[in-house]
């Protein structure tokens, strides 16, 4: 009897136990990237593979909005009001939301206004979109609103549309989303896309009041033939008061409401300048330096830039110069030069007339007689004459481009040997780097098939077999050199966990390298975000393999002792294989 109460107590307590500590046990895993609102966007990666592609700085996962988040990191602890802001998510560069933490915000302006000065490379730009565009916190000294305004302002300065959409698909509320919208909206204007324009509507919802966003949405709805939705929402606009004569006028004709509008041209932005080009009929504009770029680009794309007198010399030349300042399609200067008339002699004997004619009448005649040439070095004879005449009026930004595409249509294995060097060197390199196949070389260290480590993802175990085996060759080569190239390779293995050789100094064969301090204090404040965009600045217009050793190896250094792996990675297959 007294066993069987105390198996019943036993049980008792045991239900109690159970009761009281069953949230232990079923307690999940805090998730820092939970959202109380909205649900993280994941995109699968397999993280053990790390393949050629995976070496370009693209987003593995994305965040749709992050508005309340609470994160402690060693010391520093954000409000879990704070929202973040971005594209990418930090972990996928080795990031976290607190990369600016220990940054001061005058640091990160006076960065960005530095690189604003330099026109970056491939590898620079992807490394600073990387940086810029993780979600994380503003840095010290600076509000989450200037933070997200400076990303938006980066990117239509950069014209980067595709990255303008992502952070609008992932980021729902902020200051500057209608800036950004009217961005994506007037570059389809300026393109003449207005099919693809309208698309843009769906980022305008009704936390957005934008004036000039409603005013586009209701033309949509006219041009999808859609008048009465369009009417209802143009008289809730006037209604607001956010209406204007000029644009009533517009809209009241483009629905049938009137049969007659104003003729008179407002520029005064992309929309007003739109709706005048499509309502007045025989439309013409004469551009002048003070029109907005906006307005010069829907002018090519709708090919409203005609010149019907070409003895009007001022109208060229102002033509010419805004060709030169990019504001005008530099083709469009080469088409007005071939309407210009010209008599048989005087185009028979162009390299001795050109001289006795005005400025824009010699280029226009060289450029003819270049058109008429069927030689190779008669065809190259007349583009250079053509690009000293261009260097005299300043307008050398036409004729670059042209020159260079010009040559590789000719061919270099076709180019005459007096004009072949040259020739090539007026070649206008590409702003993507074209990269070879990969060429192993076992007998120097940093080209070797080691490298498939980083290249293709290859087997832990089989690259230290591999590191074991080239190490040992190398060893045998008594006269090989340890270059900087080298350390950076043997620098990475380390850090990664592999072991080498014994008879390998590395420490020791590094001390000959200095690693500028003002960077390594950057590591002592944990500033990673910061040491990233200094690396930026550093790169620069440069791909990585055009970078010097001992600056791909104390960069590459660095970048190891902050744990990037990333963008080391990205570094590393620049610069280190010898590629076909």
């Amino acid at each position: 009897m007294l066993q069987m109460k105390l198996k019943s107590c036993s049980y008792l307590i045991s239900l109690l136990i159970i009761f009281f500590y069953s949230p232990l046990f079923s307690e999940e895993k805090i998730d820092i990237w939970k959202n109380k609102k909205e649900a993280v966007e994941e995109v699968q990666e397999d993280k053990n593979k790390q393949t050629q592609d995976n070496s370009s700085l693209k987003a593995t996962q994305s965040i749709k909005s992050i508005e309340k988040i609470k994160i402690e990191e060693g010391s520093s602890i954000q409000s879990n009001e704070q929202k973040v802001y971005g594209i990418y998510e930090p972990a996928s560069y080795n990031f976290s939301l607190n990369m600016w933490s220990t940054t001061k915000a005058e640091d990160l302006r006076s960065s960005l206004k530095r690189l604003d000065k330099i026109k970056l490379s491939k590898s620079s730009n992807e490394i600073l979109e990387a940086i810029l565009f993780s979600f994380s916190y503003p840095p010290k000294g600076m509000t989450e609103n200037e933070f997200v305004d400076l990303k938006i302002e980066w990117l239509m300065k950069n014209e980067r549309v595709d990255l303008i959409e992502s952070f609008l698909k992932q980021n729902d509320e902020f200051e500057s989303k209608s800036k950004a919208v009217q961005y994506l909206v007037d570059t389809n204007i300026a393109g003449a896309d207005i099919k693809e324009g309208c698309e843009k509507i769906k980022f305008i919802d009704a936390k957005i009041k934008d004036a000039y966003l409603e005013k586009f949405k209701i033309y949509c709805l006219v041009f999808n033939n859609k008048n009465p939705e369009a009417q209802l929402l143009l008289d809730l606009l006037r209604e607001q008061k956010q209406s204007s004569k000029f644009y009533d006028d517009k809209i009241n004709f483009l629905l049938g409401v009137t049969d007659k509008t104003n003729n008179k041209t407002n520029d005064s932005n992309l929309l007003n300048f739109y709706l005048s080009s499509i309502t007045i009929k025989n439309f013409k504009y004469e551009p002048t330096k003070k029109t907005k770029p906006e307005i010069w680009k829907y002018l090519n794309s709708a090919n409203l830039i005609k010149l019907d007198d070409y003895s009007d010399k001022k109208k060229l030349s102002e033509l010419e110069l805004a060709a030169n300042d990019g504001q005008l399609d530099r083709k469009k200067i080469f088409e007005i030069y071939k309407q210009i008339p010209f008599n048989l002699s005087t185009l028979i004997n162009a390299k001795n007339n050109y001289q006795t004619l005005n400025e824009i009448d010699a280029r226009a005649l060289i450029y003819q007689k270049y058109l008429l040439s069927e030689s190779d070095e008669s065809k190259l004879e007349y583009l250079f004459l053509l690009e000293d005449l261009f260097k005299k009026a300043d307008l050398i930004n036409i004729f670059s481009k042209f020159l260079s595409d010009k040559i590789q249509e000719i061919g270099v294995e076709n180019l005459p040997d007096n004009y072949k060097e040259t020739a090539i060197s007026k070649i206008v390199s590409e702003d993507e780097l074209l990269i070879g196949k990969v060429k192993y070389n076992d007998k120097i260290l940093h080209q070797s098939k080691i490298l498939k480590y980083l290249i293709e993802g290859e087997n832990k175990k089989k690259v230290q077999k591999d590191i074991d085996k080239i190490f040992k060759k190398i060893n045998k080569n008594k006269k090989y050199f340890i270059s900087a190239k080298d350390l950076a390779l043997a620098d990475t293995l380390i850090t990664d966990g592999f072991k080498l050789p014994s008879n390998f100094k590395y420490n020791k064969l590094s001390e000959k390298f200095d690693i500028p301090k003002n960077l390594l204090q950057l590591i002592d404040k944990d500033q990673k975000a910061f040491l990233a965009l200094k690396i930026v600045e550093i790169i620069g217009e440069d791909e990585p393999y055009q970078l010097d050793s001992e600056t791909i190896y104390f960069v590459t250094n660095l970048l190891n002792k902050m744990n990037l792996v990333t963008i080391r990675n990205k570094v590393l297959n620049s610069a280190l294989p010898l590629r076909t």
